[in-house]
Formats: structure tokens, sequence, C-alpha cells
């Protein structure tokens, strides 16, 4: 009985995070080309919560929804959507998320600073696959040629701070929350 409640729990509240995903992308800030969301947040709270495995598989579920058609991504939905230069984001976010749990669940009683690495590890992660990826499909499918600065200050030094709040945010939160949430959570 005991686990099947935890199970249940576990697919609770990866649905929820997808959802919370989902809404994160159209709670936006437009800046030019990548546009300020709450997605990076809900991703990583997803990933200190839930864990490695089940934070990155509801990140996963979500894009999956996306690529399907159901116009959860920031500008709509579908497999088209791989050619938009911000979807190197949406991948960064699965690894993020599964980085950010599998640093924060490596310890039994992360404190503050441990979850603070957490989520910093997971926005690099992000960082580098979101930028990697923009700059790869503007200049070498779109033909939008795309110099190295210009890609620098919008895709990393533009939403580095907003973002790097969000992880102190996650952090405290994380360290509150993360006890509550694990006795229905395994590695």
């Amino acid at each position: 009985m005991r686990t099947q409640y935890g199970k249940t729990t576990k697919l609770l509240l990866c649905a929820l995070f997808t959802a919370l995903v989902a809404v994160g992308a159209f709670i936006r800030i437009p800046v030019p080309l990548v546009p300020f969301t709450l997605q990076f947040w809900f991703t990583t709270m997803a990933g200190l919560l839930l864990g490695p495995r089940w934070g990155a598989c509801s990140v996963l579920v979500y894009v999956l929804l996306g690529l399907m058609g159901v116009p959860v991504f920031t500008q709509g939905g579908g497999p088209g959507y791989v050619f938009q230069p911000t979807f190197g984001y949406l991948l960064g976010f699965i690894a993020g998320t599964w980085l950010t749990g599998k640093i924060a669940w490596a310890k039994a009683e992360p404190d503050v600073k441990w979850l603070l690495l957490a989520t910093v590890a997971g926005l690099l992660v992000v960082y580098c696959s979101g930028t990697a990826y923009c700059y790869w499909i503007s200049n070498f499918v779109l033909g939008n040629t795309l110099t190295f600065w210009p890609l620098m200050v919008t895709c990393f030094f533009l939403p580095l701070p907003g973002d790097l709040a969000l992880c102190v945010v996650s952090a405290l939160l994380g360290k509150r929350l993360i006890p509550h949430l694990r006795q229905y959570q395994s590695k």
C-alpha cells in the first residue's frame, strides 16, 4: 500500500511540474531573441523537489507535448519548433533538471549552499545548450549570421541576473520543501 501511494504521488508531482513548466512559458518578460520566462525556475524546482529521474521526466513530457503540437512553448508548438533558435534551451532544461536533481539529492540533508550549487550547475547546462543551439541553428540552418559577442550578450549575459536570482530563490525554497517530499521519492 505504501509503495503504490508513493508511486502515485510521484506521478502526480511529475504531472504537476509538467503543467507548471507550461504555465511558466507564458509568464515572460520580452527581451530580444531569448524571452525571459519562469520555465527555468519551474524546471529547477522539479529537479530539486522530484530528484533527477522524476524531475527530468516531467520536463521531457513537457517538451514532447510541445513537439506533438500542443502550444505549450513560448511561441506555440509542433515539430517545426526545432527550428526556433530557443529550442536548445528546452533540451537544456531536461539535462539541467537532471543535473540539478542529481547534485541536490547526492546529500541526505542538503544545505542552502549545496542546493545553490545544484541550481547554478543546472543553469550552466541550460545556458550552454541554449547558446550552442542558437548559434548552430541561426548560422548553419536558418542562414542568419550571428557572431559570438551578440550571441553571448543575448543568450547568456542578458538573462543571467534574473536566472541567478531564481537560483537563490530555488535553493531557499528547496531547503524548506525537500524534507517533506523525500519521503515519497527514491534516488
